[in-house]
């Protein structure tokens, strides 16, 4: 997670086994805390459904069932998209910057001790910023 200004607030500690980002975030508790506590947050269409704080874009239209087509997005959609791809930017740049971390792809360690490695990494981000 990170702030408005792209600096980065929190990293989930590793769970075992494969995770959708939603079903992560709602073991983490980050769902229920956003709208307990009226915390608006800008995500990707991954947390569709996930509370009235967390705003997502607009997704494509179903099927036409006539032309068999996807139905695009009107000219007001698509510029409420924009903004809120702008809104997400600095969020966007700080897992970004998180990537950009070889230690991070290249984990060799075993995975339970990934979360002192990433809480690591996390505070040397925090102390250049």
């Amino acid at each position: 997670m990170a702030d408005p200004a792209g600096r980065l607030v929190w990293i989930s500690p590793p769970l075992p086994g494969a995770r959708h980002d939603m079903g992560a975030a709602r073991e983490h508790g980050i769902i229920d805390a956003l709208t307990e506590h009226e915390i608006p947050a800008a995500a990707d269409t991954a947390y569709q459904g996930a509370g009235p704080t967390v705003a997502v874009p607009q997704r494509r239209r179903r099927k036409d069932p006539d032309t068999g087509r996807y139905r695009g997005l009107s000219t007001n959609q698509k510029a409420v998209n924009a903004a809120h791809a702008r809104r997400r930017g600095p969020g966007e740049r700080a897992n970004a910057e998180l990537k950009n971390w070889k230690i991070l792809r290249k984990i060799r360690s075993s995975p339970n001790r990934a979360g002192d490695l990433i809480a690591a990494v996390q505070s040397l981000m925090i102390a250049n910023a």
